[in-house]
């Protein structure tokens, strides 16, 4: 099968997941649309004072996050797979008055009409196990970035990606050898929602996506590895302190996030 094919199955899923996303309780939508910051302390000490700043949001889901970071004071463009969470997102920009405005591409084929550079490239949380080349991902991140730019990058360790979602075994090779399928009923943030989907992901290890930014230029100025979740997205969790969610037999044993800070060098 062709990344084309791939790429379609897993919009059509995220398309059904998207309004089922909205409703649930896992992204307390109520909460945000009153003013709740969505960014978890992981990523809000690493984006810093955001005031004036332009920042392009890869995979941004149905705006959030990089609403968010507009009440921070930036400037935002999102970028996502799904037509229907793009829709989502612009709606919600325009009801609530953010200066965000977003755009349905494959993010690696992406390039912004109006050529744009920003000070900030940010993208966080289920992204990259979706694309197939990370050579491609980086050299568009950046492409889209001033010099002397960041981007900043959360992430589930690949070391979840490569365990059963308990933990409890191996599952997947930890390196990027052709993509996982998975016949998915539900979704993370509603398990017992009435949707099935085909989705297509890939692992990437450690050295896969450090090696790719290194090469096309960028400095890594931070590598952070944290032993818990912001999110209760994986089986068998306990949230051992708020927001904090670790799995109840390993405790803080496994990395299950990680965060990078890379610098485009000044021209």
């Amino acid at each position: 099968m062709e990344n084309k094919e791939f790429l379609e199955s897993n919009r059509d899923s995220w398309n059904k997941r998207t309004p089922v996303h909205i409703e649930s309780q896992f992204y307390s939508q109520e909460d945000w649309l009153k003013g709740k910051n969505s960014l978890n302390s992981i990523e809000l000490e690493l984006l810093g004072d955001l005031k004036g700043k332009s920042v392009l949001h890869l995979q941004c889901h149905f705006g959030q996050d990089s609403i968010s970071i507009a009440r921070m004071g930036a400037e935002v463009v999102g970028v996502d797979l799904s037509p229907v969470a793009v829709a989502k997102a612009t709606e919600f920009a325009s009801e609530l008055k953010a200066d965000a405005t977003f755009i349905c591409a494959n993010v690696l084929q992406f390039n912004h009409p109006e050529n744009r550079r920003f000070d900030l490239v940010f993208a966080s949380y289920g992204t990259i196990v979706w694309l197939p080349d990370l050579s491609q991902w980086a050299e568009v991140i950046y492409k889209h970035l001033k010099p002397g730019g960041r981007f900043v990058f959360a992430e589930f360790h690949p070391l979840t990606y490569a365990l059963s979602p308990n933990f409890a075994e191996w599952k997947y090779t930890y390196f990027n050898v052709g993509p996982a399928i998975e016949k998915e009923l539900g979704t993370y943030a509603d398990p017992s929602a009435p949707i099935e989907s085909t989705t297509y992901t890939w692992n990437h290890s450690m050295s896969e996506i450090l090696n790719s930014l290194i090469k096309v230029g960028f400095r890594i100025q931070l590598l952070n590895e944290y032993d818990y979740s912001p999110y209760n997205c994986f089986e068998d969790l306990k949230e051992e302190e708020p927001g904090k969610w670790r799995n109840k037999n390993l405790g803080s044993k496994l990395p299950m996030v990680f965060a990078l800070d890379c610098e485009k060098p000044a021209e």
